[in-house]
C-alpha cells in the first residue's frame, strides 16, 4: 500500500517488534524444564589421576 505515510509503517514495525518479544518473552519464560530423576546421583564415582611412571 503506497499510500500509507512513513510514520505508519514506522508504527506497524514497531507493534509487529513489540508483539513478536511479547510472544518470545512469554513463551521462554512458561517453561518450566525438569530435570529427569537419576538413581546414580547419590554415588560419585572418584577416578585415580595417578601417573603411571
Amino acid at each position: 500500500m503506497p499510500q500509507m505515510a512513513p510514520i505508519s509503517w514506522l508504527i506497524l514495525f514497531f507493534m509487529f517488534t513489540a508483539t513478536f518479544m511479547l510472544f518470545n518473552f512469554l513463551n521462554f519464560f512458561s517453561f518450566l524444564p525438569t530435570a529427569a530423576p537419576s538413581q546414580s546421583s547419590n554415588q560419585i564415582s572418584q577416578i585415580s589421576m595417578n601417573w603411571k611412571w
